[in-house]
C-alpha cells in the first residue's frame, strides 16, 4: 500500500515547489509564482490557455487598481507580454523602472477562493504575493501527467484555515550570557517547516504567571545590530530582564520581518531608501502590516505547560492575540530600549500606524 502524504505534506510540497519555479495545480487552475517565472515557462503557459495574474488589494492600490473582492485582483495577461513584464506586475521595485504598465484589465469572472489560496501558499513560501493562474479542463489528470504537485478544494480548505501542528523535537542545557541556568527546547511544525524555539531561564512555574517575551527572529537586528530597528537590544534586554526576575521564557519564533522572509524585508528597506514607511513598504509589496501568526506563541506555551503570563512587549496586538488562542496575559511589561538616530522614524511609525506603546 502507498504512504500517500497528508494535507499538510501536501501543502508543503506546494510551497517548496512556487518557491523553486515549479507549478502547482489547484483543481482545474494551473499556479505559477509571479516572481520567479522565466521566459520558458510563460510562453508554455501561454500555449494552454490565456493568463491572469493574482495580487492583494495592497499591491493593486499601487497599480491603480480596485480590489473587485476586498482583498485581491486578477489581472488580464496580453498575450504579447514577456516574464520582465509580468513581474514588474509583482515587484514594486521595478515601479520607477517600468512606471507604465497598463492598461491593466481586472477579471471578475470567476470564484476568488483559489486565487486567495494560491496567493497565501506564496506567502507562506515567501515570496511575493503574486500568481499566475491558467484554467484548464481537467486538473488532477494534466498534474499527473506532468508530475505536478495537485490540491484539492479541500486541501486548500484545510490550508486556509487550520495551522500547521508543533511538536517539542529536543530540548538541552543551554548556558547564555544572561543566565547560566537556562534550557532550550526546539518546536517542528509537522509539515517541515520553520523551527521555533523556547529559551527557559531558571525553573519558572506552571501555576503562576511566567515573565515572558515574544520575540520574532530579525537576522539584520538579532545578529548583525542593525541599527535600523530595535529588535536586537529588545532581544537581549528581554533576557536580562528575564534573569534579574530569576525565571521566564523566551519563545523565538521564526517569522524574519514581521512574517514576509528576510528577502521581503531587504525589499521592503529598499522601499524605505525611496521614502516610504514601514507600513508604506509592505504595502507596496502587497503584504498586510504584519502577517505574524502569534498562535505559533500560545501553542508553545501551551505544549510547556503555561497558561498564565506576564508579557513584556510594547505591542498590545500580542496580548489580544494570545488571549484569543487561550492564553491569560495578566500583565504587560513595556521594553523599551534600543532607539539610536537611524531608527527614530521606524519608532515613530510603530507608535502612529502599527500602535506600539513606546512613546
Amino acid at each position: 500500500m502507498a504512504i500517500r502524504p497528508n494535507t499538510f505534506e501536501i501543502l508543503a510540497r506546494a510551497r517548496n515547489d512556487l518557491r523553486v519555479g515549479i507549478p502547482i495545480v489547484i483543481e482545474n487552475t494551473i499556479i505559477a509564482s509571479a516572481e520567479n517565472i522565466d521566459q520558458n515557462k510563460l510562453k508554455k503557459l501561454q500555449e494552454i490557455n490565456s493568463l491572469s495574474i493574482a495580487i492583494t488589494g495592497w499591491r493593486a492600490k499601487t497599480l491603480k487598481l480596485a480590489p473587485y473582492d476586498q482583498d485581491l485582483v486578477r489581472i488580464d495577461v496580453p498575450q504579447n507580454i514577456n516574464a520582465k513584464w509580468v513581474k514588474a506586475i509583482a515587484d514594486p521595485s521595478m515601479d520607477l523602472v517600468t512606471p507604465m504598465k497598463g492598461p491593466l484589465k481586472a477579471l471578475r469572472d470567476s470564484n476568488a477562493v483559489i486565487a486567495r489560496g494560491a496567493i497565501k501558499l506564496a506567502k507562506e513560501a515567501q515570496l511575493l504575493p503574486s500568481v499566475i493562474l491558467v484554467n484548464i479542463d481537467d486538473g488532477k489528470t494534466y498534474s499527473d501527467q506532468h508530475n505536478l504537485t495537485f490540491l484539492s478544494h479541500k486541501n486548500l480548505k484545510i490550508g486556509l484555515s487550520k495551522s500547521t501542528p508543533l511538536k517539542p523535537v529536543v530540548s538541552a542545557k543551554l548556558p547564555i550570557y544572561a543566565s547560566r541556568n537556562t534550557k532550550m527546547t526546539v518546536f517542528r511544525p509537522s509539515d517541515g517547516g520553520e523551527e521555533h524555539y523556547a529559551i527557559e531561564v531558571g525553573r519558572p512555574s506552571r501555576n503562576s504567571p511566567v515573565l515572558t517575551r515574544l520575540h520574532s527572529t530579525c537576522f539584520t537586528g538579532d545578529v548583525l545590530g542593525s541599527l535600523k530597528c530595535d529588535c536586537g537590544p529588545q532581544l537581549n534586554g528581554a533576557l536580562e530582564q528575564i534573569s534579574a526576575y530569576g525565571a521566564g521564557l523566551l519563545i523565538y519564533l521564526n517569522q524574519e520581518g514581521r512574517g514576509i522572509g528576510l528577502t521581503n524585508k531587504i525589499r521592503a528597506y529598499s522601499l524605505q531608501d525611496q521614502g516610504f514607511d514601514t507600513v508604506d513598504a509592505n504595502h507596496r509589496l502587497g503584504f498586510e502590516d504584519d502577517e505574524r501568526d502569534f498562535k505559533i506563541g500560545a501553542e508553545i506555551l501551551t505544549s510547556l505547560g503555561f497558561s498564565k503570563i506576564k508579557l513584556l512587549t510594547n505591542n498590545p496586538q500580542k496580548v489580544g492575540m494570545l488571549e484569543e488562542n487561550g492564553i491569560v496575559v495578566t500583565e504587560r511589561l513595556p521594553l523599551k530600549v534600543g532607539r539610536t538616530a537611524d531608527n527614530t522614524d521606524y519608532l515613530h511609525t510603530k507608535v502612529k500606524r502599527s500602535g506600539h506603546l513606546i512613546e
